[in-house]
Parts: structure tokens; C-alpha cells; sequence
């Protein structure tokens, strides 16, 4: 079995308070005979296609920051930055799969190191800058640093930190290059997450077969457990890894350069891609068909609460200092951390109940 077969952290289904799983009807059997068809579309469907646009966009932004370099330009720059929003778009509405190849060999940090609690990451990122050595400025040299010097964090600073001012007219300078050597190697591992992915022999064939030939899930309920874990990891990430780093209901103990993309003001559309890609794996990939007749309901509350999450995402003041100390935006931030709260119950407790997993079935041991 491969190591990342399922998350790594423990979640019970039994998310809700104990007393009320206590009156939850047992569920049923599993609608064993949908769930190859569920498993097949959300490969074809979103996984795949996602890590596809994922390596796209950073190969586009590899060549922007090339293009910067060489020919440095505030309209250069302008595109540039474009492309790194891009990328963290589509980073972000696939980075809710962690699992699968994106965790073999650190990639998902290689990618993404955050959160960055005590700032260690970021002065090593400052210290590379200021020390300005020539053998940084390569892909191979950036793949062999520590994660905190190579992902998309490091290059959000490379682009709008101190110093970034000098971009758009220092020809061939060390900021850029370096910038340049960190997307060149998200590119690549990227890509590769995406050959993995694409191979007909390889994971995506484990995937779509739960059973004897697989590498990953001895059968159906393993196999559904695991996307249905992919789900509510997902919204349970949005709260905790995403909202509560650096705002938890007190605007006076909030924390707003700890939010994820703050210097570019991409706090939110990450977010909102986040959601977004919950969304496309929820009903691209058919989990409704799951259902048996009668329990749809649960299915018509989870498509308006992800509806509703997204909208507020994608609503609130790109500036987190001025959403945190405005009422109105602070209230859009509170909505979130609540309704966020409440997608995973319902993913869980009811939606997974309804589908036939018994309440307390673990998303990571299969127990």
C-alpha cells in the first residue's frame, strides 16, 4: 500500500457532539455499485484535469518571470504577477487533494510551505535575498533548498516584498532570477504530480478499481471514504489552516500578516478556489449518485452551503487589515469560519451517514 494512501490526520465522522450521533439512524447498505462510476469521474474529471491546469499555469508563470528578467518592464511585471495569481488559483482549487502523489517526496510543501507561525521560512527567504549567490538563481539549486526557500510563499515575496520595487528595471538581477529559478521548479514538480496522475498503469488505475488490484483501497467503502475524506479535510482546512491562522472571532487578537497570500491580496481568491475546488469534486465526480432515493435532501443543503461559502469568499475586502477592522467584512469572515464548520458536519454526518458509513468510521485508518 502506498503511504499516502489515506490523510494522515484522524477525522471521525462522529465531528458533531456525541448526543446527537446517538439518535442518527444506522445507515444503510452502500450503493456498492456506483461507486466505480464516482471513483472514475472524479479522476478524469477533476483530479487530473486539476493537477493539468495546475502545471499549464506554472509553466506560464516560468516564462513570465523569464520574460521579467530579461526584459524588465512594469508591464513585464504587471503579467508576471498576473501569471503568479493564476498559478495560486489553480493551485488552490487542487491543493484540496492531499493526497496521492502531490504527498510523495514533500511535493505538497515544495509547493506550498505555509503556515510559516514563527516566520523562520520568510527570513530565510530575506537572508537568501540580501546574501545574492549566483548558485541560487538555478532550478536544481532551488529544488535542493529547503521548502520554505522554493515555494509559492517564497515567490509571493520575490514579487511583492520589500526590495520588489526593482524588478521592472534591474535587467537580469538576482531577485528576479531567483524568482525565476522558484517557478521553473514548481513547474517541474508539477508536473510531475500530473504524470503520475496521467499514467493509465498507475494511480489513477488503483483508484478506479477498488479491490484486489488495487494498490490503494481494499474495497469500495475504502475507496468512497477516502474522496468523501478528501471533502471534509477540505472545508475543515478553509477554517482552520486558512481563516483561524490569523483571525478567530476577536479582531484584536487577529494576526493579518499571517494570512495566507496577504502581500499580493490573493487571500481570498485562494479561498474561494478552495471552495471551488470542493464544489467541482462534489458534483463533477457524482457523489450524489452515492444517495440511495429519500436522502437527497442532505445533497440540496451541502450544494447551497458551498454555493453560499463561495460568494462570500469571493465578496470580502482583498485588503486583510481593512476587512478585519471593518464590521461588515469582519462579519463575512465570521460567516465563513461558521459555515465552514457546518459544510464538514454536514459532509460527514450526513452525507456519509446517508451513504452507508457507520458514524465513527475514521476518514485516515479505514477503522
Amino acid at each position: 500500500m502506498h503511504p499516502w494512501k489515506f490523510l494522515a490526520a484522524a477525522l471521525l465522522l462522529t465531528s458533531a457532539a456525541m448526543p446527537a450521533l446517538a439518535e442518527t439512524p444506522a445507515p444503510g447498505p452502500m450503493n456498492d455499485a456506483a461507486v466505480p462510476g464516482v471513483m472514475q469521474k472524479a479522476v478524469d474529471d477533476v483530479i487530473r484535469p486539476g493537477y493539468a491546469r495546475m502545471h499549464a499555469s506554472a509553466e506560464a508563470l516560468s516564462i513570465a518571470m523569464t520574460g521579467l528578467c530579461k526584459n524588465p518592464s512594469a508591464q513585464a511585471e504587471t503579467s508576471a504577477k498576473a501569471a503568479f495569481t493564476d498559478t495560486i488559483t489553480a493551485w488552490s482549487m487542487i491543493e484540496i487533494v492531499q493526497v496521492g502523489p502531490v504527498l510523495d517526496k514533500n511535493r505538497f510543501e515544495h509547493i506550498l510551505f505555509y503556515p510559516d507561525r514563527k516566520g523562520i521560512g520568510m527570513k530565510q527567504v530575506q537572508a537568501l535575498i540580501a546574501k545574492a549567490d549566483e548558485k541560487d538563481t538555478t532550478v536544481a539549486d532551488v529544488a535542493a533548498k529547503s521548502v520554505a526557500l522554493q515555494s509559492l510563499t517564497a515567490l509571493e515575496y520575490v514579487l511583492y516584498g520589500n526590495g520588489s520595487e526593482t524588478l521592472a528595471t534591474d535587467k537580469n538581477g538576482f531577485r528576479c532570477r531567483y524568482g525565476a529559478a522558484i517557478a521553473g521548479n514548481i513547474a517541474e514538480v508539477s508536473g510531475d504530480i500530473s504524470a503520475e496522475w496521467d499514467d493509465p498503469k498507475g494511480v489513477q488505475a488503483s483508484w478506479k478499481t477498488p479491490g484486489k488490484t488495487s494498490d490503494d483501497f481494499m474495497d469500495n467503502k475504502e475507496a468512497i471514504t477516502a474522496l468523501l475524506g478528501i471533502l471534509v479535510h477540505g472545508a475543515e482546512n478553509v477554517r482552520d489552516q486558512r481563516l483561524e491562522t490569523f483571525y478567530k472571532g476577536d479582531p484584536a487578537a487577529a494576526r493579518p500578516h499571517m494570512a495566507i497570500y496577504w502581500r499580493s491580496r490573493n487571500t481570498w481568491p485562494s479561498v474561494k478556489a478552495n471552495l471551488e475546488g470542493l464544489q467541482a469534486l462534489w458534483q463533477k465526480a457524482g457523489m450524489t449518485d452515492l444517495l440511495p432515493p429519500g436522502k437527497h435532501d442532505i445533497a440540496a443543503k451541502i450544494d447551497t452551503r458551498l454555493s453560499q461559502l463561495i460568494a462570500t469568499a469571493g465578496s470580502i475586502n482583498p485588503d486583510i487589515e481593512a476587512a478585519i477592522a471593518d464590521p461588515s467584512e469582519r462579519g463575512k469572515i465570521d460567516t465563513l469560519l461558521a459555515e465552514a464548520r457546518l459544510l464538514a458536519t454536514d459532509l460527514s454526518d450526513g452525507y456519509g451517514v446517508d451513504i452507508g458509513l457507520s458514524a465513527g468510521f475514521s476518514f485516515a485508518d479505514g477503522d
